[in-house]
């Protein structure tokens, strides 16, 4: 990290903690774990939930509470009177993972060493909100973390430290968010060793290779089963656990989760009929090739194993979905 102080990158810096969902939690755990000085912990206001909409502080403000750290809630954390309360605080380093929103330098360059911010991809790939998603959407066979050294851009600030992992066949974005967070942790600590040991280079990104990774919404959820099996698979495993992909019988919703693409060929097939269930799993002609689905779920009840739910809700060979 480069910086026109003397000296070098303390072993101990006095760190401002940034961050808001179940992702951040295993840094900001290891970060105390590991004896650091975190000074406050800055997270988003709480927020309306359930059907009684009573607000609820987020899984980072939960950690820091029992830890008695200092919290704050900014609603605009890059609002002067909120800088102000961070410069008296004089932090060394802050540390950004997944808070939720766009920091400006007012605040980026109150810490003697900046911001550093973990992110969920090998970047310059899958900058923005929702790199996970969008790794499993387009069937990527490997992604990861990176540490990188912030500035006003989206992701764009030099990289400094990079862990890449193996994408699992039939891995849904739930289960990758829940492995690269676990990482998270052991993650965070070894880029601060390795800036106080003076072994990390920053290595600016490459514009070129920049791709953008959108927020994911409910929009994005119908199945089109005209498309390909892998592509449909690749949806419903980027939007499983939330917000689900859909697709319809007779006007009703039926989501879908757990996908595989099969190497099996349906002879004339129609996207969108049922092929028949197979050892518990759910098939479905599509595009090209046939889809496997092995979880489902209606409104209002739980999802369930294909074979549990197919025994309460009849899906008869040749039934045409999107229908």
């Amino acid at each position: 990290m480069e910086n026109s102080h003397k000296g070098g990158f303390p072993d101990r810096p006095k760190i401002i903690f940034m961050g808001t969902p179940d992702f951040a939690v295993p840094s900001l755990k290891a970060l105390v774990k590991d004896g650091h000085k975190v000074l406050s912990v800055v997270t988003q206001p709480d927020r309306p939930k359930g059907r009684g909409r009573k607000l609820f502080p987020s899984p980072v403000k939960q950690v820091a509470q029992e830890f008695g750290i200092k919290i704050l809630q900014p609603e605009k954390a890059s609002d002067g009177q909120f800088c102000d309360t961070i410069h008296s605080l004089e932090p060394d380093l802050l540390i950004v993972v997944a808070f939720g929103q766009i920091l400006k330098n007012n605040l980026l360059m109150i810490p003697r060493w900046g911001a550093l911010n973990i992110h969920a991809s090998l970047l310059p790939k899958y900058r923005g909100a929702a790199p996970i998603h969008w790794a499993i959407l387009n069937n990527e066979t490997k992604t990861g973390l990176t540490a990188m050294r912030m500035d006003e851009g989206l992701d764009t600030g030099p990289v400094l430290l990079q862990e890449e992992v193996v994408i699992l066949e039939h891995e849904t974005a739930g289960s990758l968010h829940d492995r690269l967070a676990g990482m998270s942790g052991d993650f965070i600590i070894k880029t601060l060793k390795g800036l106080a040991e003076n072994r990390l280079k920053e290595m600016h990104q490459d514009p070129n290779g920049a791709t953008y990774a959108t927020k994911i919404d409910r929009g994005m959820s119908l199945i089109k089963w005209d498309r390909p099996a892998n592509a449909i698979s690749g949806l419903i495993r980027a939007l499983d656990p939330w917000p689900g992909a859909f697709t319809t019988l007779e006007g009703k919703e039926i989501k879908l989760f757990s996908s595989r693409v099969t190497g099996k060929e349906a002879r004339d097939a129609v996207p969108g009929r049922v092929a028949g269930q197979s050892e518990g799993v759910l098939l479905v002609e599509t595009g090209k090739g046939l889809i496997e689905i092995m979880e489902l779920q209606i409104p209002g009840k739980k999802r369930l194993p294909a074979g549990d739910f197919l025994r309460g809700f009849t899906l008869e060979r040749e039934t045409m979905l999107g229908s």
